[in-house]
């Protein structure tokens, strides 16, 4: 019988911490979804920034981008994701290519990789906003 309470008493434990852990989780996803869809990204102006070579970082939460951005005669050079931190995003690392190539940040998100490509598109705003400064 004693074994018995121990057990029921385990369970309910079990249960009780799974219950919590699953709030959490969705606390977390909830936060993280409304923190992505807060994201705007604004074209910098290019004619304001020096050549040479910024970095700039997004976290949000669940994902992260950082990249390297080089900056010649004003126009974007080249970008270089130096890391993404991902869930299924990894077809928005095409992203920086768009950029490059539209020489702006107006580019269209990739199709199931709307989060990934908003925060990567987030990172390169940061590093060009951090060379204007």
């Amino acid at each position: 019988m004693k074994k018995k309470k121990v057990l029921m008493l385990f369970v309910l434990v079990i249960i009780i911490a799974g219950i919590f852990i699953g709030v959490k989780l969705i606390n977390d996803l909830n936060a993280y979804k409304a923190q992505v869809d807060a994201i705007s990204i604004s074209d910098v102006d290019l004619s304001k920034i020096e050549d040479g070579v910024y970095t700039g970082y997004y976290d949000a939460k669940l994902v992260s981008a950082k990249v390297r951005v080089t900056v010649k005669n004003h126009r974007i050079e080249s970008i270089e994701l130096t890391e993404h931190n991902n869930g299924r995003g990894k077809p928005a690392e095409i992203i920086p290519d768009k950029v490059v190539e539209a020489r702006s940040l107006d580019v269209d998100t990739v199709s199931g990789a709307t989060s990934s490509s908003k925060v990567i598109l987030k990172a390169i705003e940061n590093a060009l906003n951090s060379a204007s400064q």
